[in-house]
């Protein structure tokens, strides 16, 4: 099934399932549901899965939107889409991701890095020096354990601090260049999406579409900077899709300036198959720690991508620019638009003694 959440009319929140060209209001019927947080955490306590429990909510729910006019809804009309999973407190939602999962993320980022790493030598076959940054050492471990056997703990991947709710944006929500970027840069990828119960067991509620957003600018200067480089605006949504496989998926952006493509990746494909980590490797290694298992929290994990725009490009993104993302039989696309922000940091923040 595919969830996801609105604003109806009066600022008023609602969840809803994707039924063909509608959507099925389940708040209207049972308002106790406001949240996707709610309503996953309402199916723990019933130890049920959520798709069952849907399937029994679903038939006394009468009141059907039309998709469309959702999905086209501006943020801050009387109808739009929100994040399909997110908590009333920014603290409470944590956005992570882990990188270097797919072979062509690993040559992106190998070749971003490769200069910076020069001091990392290799013997190759013929007893020569080559370059081996630390990208590709990383991606290597993934190669040889990061698809332990059932019970064992793998290699942990490469693993990334994106920010909180305040950082969280939704479809047609505005992605932000702050004045002190370098530039944007777009990241189609999947998300996982995973709600913490009462005990602290973490629970994956589904699988989203994302732009997981990022500065590769800055990133390129040092590898050490990938950290700064990730705390951005990112996006997800439409969508939260319950019940389907994460084993192979196809994805696929789009960049449009002043209504002509200045970009197309072509479709990257995604899941598990085309990963060097499992997914329950990469959730045991998220979810090991402690500060990741508080109940109630809600927890949004980019998978990585295959590939970027950066390198390949000779322009940098700017406002107005527009970026979808896809994947065909998945989830209706992903839109969101880029601005300018955060003027107020262009020069030194000075911080205050009491």
């Amino acid at each position: 099934m595919r969830i996801v959440q609105f604003v109806q009319q009066h600022g008023r929140r609602a969840v809803g399932v994707v039924d063909g060209d509608d959507v099925i209001n389940l708040t209207e019927t049972y308002p106790q549901y406001e949240t996707t947080l709610a309503l996953a955490l309402d199916a723990i306590e019933r130890t049920m899965q959520l798709n069952d429990m849907l399937l029994q909510l679903l038939p006394e729910c009468e009141t059907r939107i039309s998709y469309e006019a959702l999905w086209n809804g501006e943020p801050g009309s009387d109808l739009h889409l929100l994040p399909p999973l997110d908590h009333h407190e920014a603290s409470c939602t944590h956005i992570t991701g882990t990188g270097l999962t797919h072979t062509g993320s690993m040559q992106s980022r190998d070749q971003m890095h490769a200069q910076q790493d020069s001091d990392h030598t290799v013997e190759s076959e013929a007893d020569e020096p080559q370059l081996q940054t630390d990208s590709a050492k990383m991606f290597q471990l993934g190669l040889e354990g990061g698809k332990p056997q059932n019970g064992q703990r793998g290699t942990a991947p490469e693993w990334f601090y994106k920010g909180n709710g305040v950082c969280l944006r939704g479809h047609r929500d505005l992605l932000d260049i702050p004045s002190f970027a370098l530039d944007g840069g777009e990241e189609p990828e999947f998300v996982g999406c995973y709600v913490i119960a009462r005990d602290g067991t973490p629970y994956r509620v589904g699988f989203a579409l994302g732009n997981e957003w990022s500065d590769h600018a800055t990133e390129k200067i040092n590898y050490l900077y990938l950290a700064p480089s990730k705390i951005r605006t990112c996006s997800v949504g439409p969508e939260l899709v319950v019940g389907e496989s994460f084993d192979d998926l196809d994805v696929r952006v789009m960049v449009t300036r002043e209504a002509k493509i200045i970009y197309d990746s072509g479709d990257l494909k995604s899941g598990q198959q085309f990963m060097c980590h499992s997914l329950e490797n990469c959730e045991d290694h998220h979810f090991k720690y402690p500060l990741h298992r508080q109940p109630g929290d809600v927890h949004l994990h980019y998978f990585g991508t295959s590939k970027l725009s950066y390198g390949q490009r000779d322009w940098k993104f700017q406002a107005e620019d527009v970026i979808e993302v896809f994947a065909e039989g998945f989830s209706r696309s992903l839109i969101n638009r880029v601005q300018q922000s955060c003027p107020e940091a262009a020069e030194p923040v000075k911080v205050k003694s009491l």
